[in-house]
């Protein structure tokens, strides 16, 4: 009779002994360290089914190797002891329209500087036909919610069964990410879809191990693209020499006296065999612009395999790029962007680019 009582001891024994496991190496204490409050936003991929932490884990090791001071927020909790703070607002299983129906409550309780969003694997299922105009929504709730709060936007990563519709909505994603910079709104684009592929995903919806790092590789490189989106304003305690991205360039020459912009090149971030760019257009004048192109010399072995915010012409060599419908005009002194991903070594910038407009 005494059989059971035993058994139950050594159950709660090892219960204490994995909840030990989790909390070990001062983890309590990094739950809420007073640093740069980042909420990691989505479903079971920023959960991290397969793997507890998913993305985080990486990203967290990431961020402390660089001397960066970041408190991970949300209602949600779960990830290993490699995982520092385990707070998250990732659900399994939810759509764009639930995320969106919770997140106000959310930000308010947690007030968060930057977002990392990753959402609409679900919708593809079922609803993708309406998905990019909920992500518009969802983001528009986060602005006028949190207006200073930073946010990137991912597009999602691939999904297999449902490939089609994945690129369909990722290829409106950058679109509704230059609206909302246009309007404003503190929002960038994170490439995701290129980093993994269906050979990184463990049940074909959910990364491997392998994959999630993949994933937090990306983040890592989007927060360090945008400076403050890691500090309260103040550079962290030791920055790294690389907190800048090591394959950026420098901005371009002036074009010639009397130009009307200026283009400047940057590497986003970067994977074997493949890289993602922005280029920053600038007004160079006081008065509107309406209208630019952008010309540029592609490294040997480089192309564009996926562009946003304007139309190329050519994707090796010799290439131009002129503005979408919705970004050609530019307020004096003003700026726009728009991003490619490529193929090829990240660690080359192209030659001469210059930009004109009418």
């Amino acid at each position: 009779m005494k059989r059971p009582g035993r058994l139950l001891a050594v159950v709660a024994a090892a219960v204490l002994l994995a909840g030990a496991a989790v909390f070990a190496s001062g983890t309590a204490s990094a739950e809420s360290n007073g640093g740069v409050r980042v909420m990691p936003l989505g479903d079971s991929i920023t959960d991290g089914l397969n793997v507890p932490g998913g993305y985080r884990i990486g990203l967290w090791q990431r961020l402390v190797a660089g001397s960066y001071r970041v408190d991970f927020v949300g209602s949600q909790f779960n990830g290993p002891a490699s995982l520092g703070d385990h707070d998250h607002q990732g659900h399994s299983g939810w759509t764009i329209a639930q995320i969106d129906a919770n997140v106000v409550n959310w930000l308010r309780a947690t007030t968060p500087r930057t977002v990392l969003l990753h959402i609409g694997t679900n919708d593809m299922w079922s609803a993708s036909a309406g998905a990019p105009s909920r992500l518009s929504t969802l983001l528009d709730r986060i602005a006028s919610t949190a207006p200073g709060t930073i946010v990137f936007v991912a597009t999602i990563i691939p999904l297999s069964g449902a490939d089609s519709q994945v690129r369909t909505f990722n290829a409106a994603i950058p679109g509704i990410v230059q609206q909302k910079v246009n309007a404003g709104q503190r929002v960038h684009l994170v490439d995701m879809y290129n980093a993994l592929t269906t050979a990184d995903l463990a049940d074909g919806v959910h990364p491997n191990a392998g994959g999630y790092d993949k994933m937090a590789a990306v983040w890592y490189n989007a927060l360090r693209s945008v400076p403050d989106s890691l500090t309260t304003g103040t550079p962290p305690p030791t920055t790294p020499a690389t907190s800048a991205p090591p394959t950026s360039s420098p901005p371009t020459s002036p074009p010639p006296s009397g130009g009307a912009c200026l283009a400047s090149y940057r590497t986003v971030n970067a994977w074997s065999g493949g890289f993602q760019a922005e280029l920053t257009v600038r007004n160079s004048r006081t008065t509107p612009i309406t209208g630019w192109t952008v010309r540029m010399t592609l490294p040997a072995g480089h192309a564009i395999t996926n562009l946003w915010n304007g139309v190329n012409t050519g994707t090796s060599g010799a290439v131009s790029v002129r503005n979408a419908a919705y970004n050609g005009t530019i307020a004096g002194d003003g700026t726009t962007t728009f991003g490619y991903v490529g193929s090829g070594n990240g660690a080359l910038a192209p030659s001469g680019v210059t930009c004109t407009s009418p």
